[in-house]
């Protein structure tokens, strides 16, 4: 359900991207993909599936559920195969966007498309090899009533090809059921054997006698913009931690003579994608002389205002390498990944500055340092820009954390309040600092964002300008936001539910 627009707060930001216009080319593009083959397509559908904000954030005006949109358009012709991968099942890997380790995506993920009207026909676990948490995932999986598949790990996979293109590879793993011509291989995310599943399936059809096809759905790198527009930059700012990197298509520019845009990946894997499909499709030739040509991406189209998205584009880029930075300090991402973002941000000479919140939130720590506020000597300030521009901020006190101050004054702006006036009731607040040192024995009474959104709620039952207060909440779905130290789970969690963009200076709370 569309947002109503707040009047006295009319955004200043620019639309980039026409979804509806990428829509229709998109849609066409695939089906007339689908009618070059046997009337089947398997289709590795790579990038986030359900929400994509990374597009949404490098080309506003990209819908974050334009995927499930373009699905809808396709759904009569179309199935979907979900693919994850045992190995992030078992080591418990992490989406970035959500927080959820790989199986509670894949649940998610299903969850939300059937909400949209669109079923997964199964579920497939990848690259399996005797996981535990593999097993017990397949079991609750079949306990919800979803056909789970389970595909074996091929020892010397891939580069072993009179194994792997065999009865004893490819052949070996389960052949899937298909009903309609287009059949689209998602996944929880990158590495979750999509490609392997697509070519086993290709395998089993042409023994069959069907001539089935294959091709690759990526919304990034845009193989028609230049490879150095900040957008595609973007693109490798997002993968720092895999080592992509974009690259001229050779094989494009040698058969017609013209510049493509794919990345290293790709191109690397290209010539032992060809001998596989050589050695799958026999006497038949090969649809395709570059990893451009295997592509379906028209997002180009979309595009209508370049200057936007490159701007965007450059935002991300920043936003990539305060997000590694965070991640290195909590343990979970490599020195090089920070120092690649970094090359990456200098190679267009930005500055993290650059984005407008960061400096008001320094500011706001420093102000807090310099009149002795903070809480128990940690001075955390934070900023959000509104729809309109307009940059306000907070910092912690101890009543509340910074990002919950900064929220409170975000709506109290929004609602035309003044900013002496309390949101929260005095009872409310004593009710919970009761509870969260005396009861629950914790160190500080400081409300984290999830906490002080629920207390805001209980004060709306006896205070109208809460409740009006509340009201404003969703004008700051994807506004930009900083702080300066890296936000308690609490925070996070109240963040998401809220939709703001947040970076972070890295700093560790004691």
């Amino acid at each position: 359900m569309p947002r109503k627009a707040n009047k006295r707060f009319s955004s200043v930001k620019k639309s980039g991207f026409d979804t509806g216009k990428y829509l229709e080319a998109q849609s066409s593009e695939i089906l007339n993909r689908v009618k070059r083959f046997d009337k089947r397509l398997y289709l590795e559908f790579g990038g986030k599936l359900c929400y994509d904000f990374h597009a949404a954030r490098v080309l506003p005006g990209y819908e974050p559920d334009t995927k499930i949109k373009l699905f809808r358009k396709l759904s009569n012709n179309m199935q979907i195969i979900y693919c994850v991968s045992a190995k992030d099942i078992q080591r418990g890997k992490m989406r970035g966007d959500f927080g959820l380790p790989y199986d509670q995506q894949t649940l998610k993920d299903i969850r939300d498309l059937k909400d949209k009207g669109l079923n997964v026909s199964c579920v497939v676990i990848t690259i399996y090899n005797g996981e535990s948490l593999a097993d017990r995932f397949k079991r609750y999986l079949e306990n919800l009533g979803i056909k789970v598949y389970v595909f074996t790990e091929i020892k010397g996979y891939p580069d072993d090809l009179d194994l792997v293109v065999s009865d004893k590879g490819y052949g070996s793993q389960p052949y899937i059921k298909i009903e309609k011509p287009l059949v689209v291989v998602t996944g929880a995310g990158g590495g979750s054997g999509k490609m392997f599943l697509c070519l086993s399936q290709m395998y089993h059809d042409h023994k069959r006698g069907i001539k089935s096809g294959f091709s690759k759905f990526e919304t990034f790198p845009i193989w028609n913009l230049p490879i150095d527009h900040p957008v595609n930059i973007a693109y490798e700012a997002s993968t720092a931690d895999l080592g992509d990197y974009n690259m001229v298509d050779p094989f494009h520019e040698k058969k017609y003579g013209t510049t493509a845009i794919n990345y290293n990946r790709d191109i690397e894997n290209f010539e032992l994608m060809k001998n596989i499909l050589e050695r799958i499709l026999g006497n038949e030739k090969i649809p395709y002389n570059s990893p451009t040509d295997m592509g379906v991406n028209k997002a180009k189209i979309g595009i209508i205002n370049d200057k936007v998205c490159r701007e965007a584009g450059k935002q991300e880029i920043i936003r990539r390498h305060f997000r590694y930075k965070e991640e290195m300090m909590l343990g979970i991402e490599s020195k090089e990944t920070v120092e690649r973002a970094k090359e990456i941000m200098e190679k267009l000479g930005l500055k993290p500055e650059r984005r407008k919140v960061v400096v008001p939130a320094r500011k706001a720590s420093e102000e807090a340092r310099k009149k002795g506020k903070g809480n128990k000597g940690v001075f955390c300030g934070a900023a959000i820009e509104l729809p309109n521009g307009r940059i306000v901020t907070g910092k912690n006190s101890p009543l509340l954390h910074a990002s919950s101050a900064a929220v409170l004054n975000a709506i109290k702006v929004l609602a035309d309040m003044p900013d002496n006036i309390h949101l929260i009731q005095p009872n409310v607040l004593q009710g919970i600092d009761k509870l969260k040192t005396k009861t629950l024995g914790m160190k500080s009474e400081s409300l984290n964002l999830d906490e002080t959104l629920i207390a805001l709620s209980a004060s709306s039952l006896a205070n109208s300008k809460a409740e009006k207060a509340i009201g404003e909440l969703v004008e700051l779905k994807d506004c930009e936001m900083h702080i300066t130290h890296i936000p308690t789970n609490g925070d996070m969690s109240g963040l998401r539910k809220i939709g703001l963009n947040v970076t972070s200076d890295a700093i560790l709370t004691k």
